[in-house]
């Protein structure tokens, strides 16, 4: 029974971090560099990302698969993450590094590597798009406050703007929303059109995971180690202790709870860097806690997925 649940675990997890590694390989052999890696993160965010939510939720009966229930307790959990990540950020001395940790602790991977581990589960679901729907804009939302707060470069006009801007152009919010649209309204699609749709949309997640293994970056160390291995164990540790037995107290299971681990467990995402850099801030905190989450998180979600199964969870 352990070995089978072990081999459970290993078989969600390790081919996700499998092509993560490809991506550090190709980027150390020359075959990707920062330009042509940042590019990629660009194009994925901007277009595949938003076109495979889309493509999910537009598809899907969504009057029959909304869990009201799923996206409050993933909007909840999020608000009370942001209240630990910012407690915690207050033991650092320096204020402008505040926003970087705050971010960097409890923003996760969720649009990445929730569809990727769900659908290499379940195959393809609409539940991680569900967890999206209640954590995605509040993640940016919160972000560029914390970060325009915290800012060396802090200018107190334009914040709403900014915020409002941030939101209401952020693609992955826009795919989500067009989907969702698109299925409530019952409008029959075109095969041209969904299969054009799920060409971009198949190539999200083998794309993103390879430019986040190409971004790690072991030089963003520099005696930032002891910080980011806080940030870590918050993300990757704590959030999953304190939160998983509440999912599993309000009845969350299968793939519900799977979304719910990814949402809490994963690595940090690596958008936080661009959006940090873009604010003002250094973000050698963001890069390393990146890579370091990155790298940790390929054997605690192994073992969150473990414990599950064992449970009979999952």
């Amino acid at each position: 029974m352990i070995a089978e649940n072990l081999r459970f675990s290993l078989n969600a997890t390790v081919p996700v971090f499998v092509i993560m590694v490809f991506g550090w390989f190709v980027r150390r052999i020359g075959l990707l560099d920062d330009h042509s890696t940042a590019q990629i993160n660009r194009f994925v965010f901007r277009t595949l990302l938003p076109a495979l939510l889309f493509m999910d939720l537009s598809t899907a009966d969504f009057r029959t698969v909304w869990d009201g229930r799923l996206v409050l307790f993933c909007m909840g959990v999020t608000l009370l993450s942001v209240g630990i990540a910012a407690a915690f950020s207050l033991l650092h001395k320096d204020r402008c590094e505040r926003g970087e940790i705050i971010q960097a602790s409890y923003r996760s991977s969720a649009a990445v590597l929730g569809i990727a581990f769900v659908n290499n589960i379940y195959g393809k679901s609409t539940v991680a798009a569900l967890m999206i729907v209640g954590t995605v804009p509040l993640y940016n939302i919160i972000a560029v406050v914390t970060l325009s707060v915290t800012s060396p470069e802090r200018k107190k006009d334009g914040l709403l703007s900014g915020t409002l801007k941030s939101i209401a152009t952020n693609p992955i919010i826009l795919g989500i929303i067009a989907g969702m649209a698109w299925s409530l309204a019952e409008i029959p699609q075109p095969v041209i059109m969904s299969k054009s749709i799920g060409y971009l949309g198949n190539m999200a997640t083998p794309l993103s995971l390879i430019a986040l293994g190409a971004s790690v970056r072991f030089s963003a160390a520099k005696g930032r180690l002891p910080l980011t291995a806080g940030i870590a164990f918050i993300k990757l540790v704590l959030f999953c202790g304190m939160f998983l037995p509440l999912a599993i107290a309000v009845g969350f299971r299968g793939e519900k709870l799977i979304s719910i681990l990814v949402m809490l467990g994963s690595a940090t995402t690596g958008s936080c860097f661009v959006m940090a850099k873009n604010l003002g801030h250094k973000g050698d905190i963001t890069a390393f806690a990146v890579m370091l989450t990155t790298l940790c998180s390929a054997f605690t979600l192994t073992m969150w997925l473990f414990v599950l199964r064992s449970l009979d969870y999952i």
